[in-house]
């Protein structure tokens, strides 16, 4: 009686694809020269060496998890999809500097909206690398993961990945 008083819920969708968040060159994972990501210890996806200090969202969807040091950023899509965006190599150890998150926890989000912009020329002088691995930290409950044949891409524009849920 109240589904139909209040209509139906609305259905999570069971593909979700996802726009790049940063614009710059991708790089497959196994490129990152960090084992954690290098050897998917985090989970599959991909990297993106960045031409420009600004990430937006990917996906529709809702900031799960906003680091302190805003060097990382943790959304589920609406499939259920957790995609890791971690901004460089060794970055946290920059406690912040030079990161703006314009973003919250728990704050919804669409593709192409602003997250966090970052001084990308401090990160190449403080961090071990600027190149940022975007991982679906939650593979092993989502279905199929299909990595677009991209080189090159402009944030917010092109699909970079086209995830599943089972």
């Amino acid at each position: 009686m109240l589904k139909k008083l209040f209509g139906k819920k609305e259905e999570a969708p069971k593909t979700v694809n996802a726009v790049a968040p940063l614009t710059g060159n991708v790089k497959s994972l196994e490129e990152v020269p960090d084992p954690v990501f290098s050897q998917k210890m985090m989970g599959d996806g991909i990297a993106i060496d960045p031409t420009i200090g600004k990430v937006v969202s990917p996906v529709d969807g809702e900031i799960m998890q906003l680091f302190p040091t805003k060097h990382a950023v943790g959304i589920k899509a609406k499939n259920g999809a957790e995609i890791l965006i971690h901004i460089g190599l060794e970055t946290v150890s920059m406690n912040g500097e030079g990161f703006e998150a314009h973003i919250s926890e728990g704050s919804k989000v669409s593709i192409g909206d602003p997250l966090i912009t970052y001084d990308l020329e401090l990160v190449k002088e403080k961090a071990k690398s600027t190149i940022t691995p975007i991982i679906i930290t939650n593979g092993d409950d989502m279905g199929d993961l299909v990595k677009k044949d991209v080189t090159s891409v402009t944030a917010g524009q092109e699909e970079v990945l086209e995830i599943s849920s089972k």
